[in-house]
């Protein structure tokens, strides 16, 4: 028996079968409505997006590629909406962050016209690094150069620390000695 609409009801309501089958179908009604108007709420932050993210990627002239991740486009999306503005070592940092959802360390040095971009939350090469570098390749000057620093597995965070079946269920490309881009 439904209770949501019967509860707003006189309890005479309750005796009559035909009115009790109408109000469990509208309460039916009204949840997927409710369900509908949530999920549209969703849509107005890149960090929720699902279906909608793809006009996020149009206003902001992003090509779609609907076969990514939603992650990835997620923070395709978020990135270009953070590398507006004066470039600067927080605002890379900000970028950085967007993709990785780690922690990074921007490291400027301007004599040597390069800034490095360390991961340092997440092991090995991310998963979409490719994204982050057109974005930051987008917005960093171009008299500088941008080097990646990866984070992987050393002995002492193994040797008497993790034991034989977390380190069987790791991946070896988070260990060092993994490949470099860099």
């Amino acid at each position: 028996m439904s209770k949501k609409l019967m509860s707003y009801l006189p309890d005479y309501y309750q005796e009559i079968e035909e009115f009790v089958q109408i109000m469990d179908a509208e309460d039916i009604e009204f949840d997927e409505l409710n369900a509908a108007i949530v999920d549209t709420f969703r849509q107005f932050h890149p960090e929720t997006a699902t279906w909608g993210i793809k006009y996020w990627e149009k206003d902001l002239k992003i090509v779609s590629m609907p076969s990514k991740p939603i992650e990835q486009r997620r923070s395709v999306v978020i990135s270009k909406m953070r590398g507006s503005g004066k470039v600067s070592a927080s605002m890379i940092k900000n970028v950085a962050d967007s993709y990785d959802r780690g922690e990074v360390d921007v490291t400027v040095f301007p004599s040597e016209y390069y800034f490095v971009i360390r991961f340092i939350g997440t092991l090995g090469i991310p998963p979409n690094l490719q994204d982050l570098k057109d974005a930051i390749e987008e917005i960093k000057p171009a008299h500088l150069e941008v080097r990646y620093k990866f984070r992987y597995l050393v002995i002492r965070e193994i040797h008497n620390v993790m034991r034989i079946n977390e380190i069987n269920n790791t991946k070896l490309n988070k260990f060092a000695g993994g490949v470099r881009i860099g």
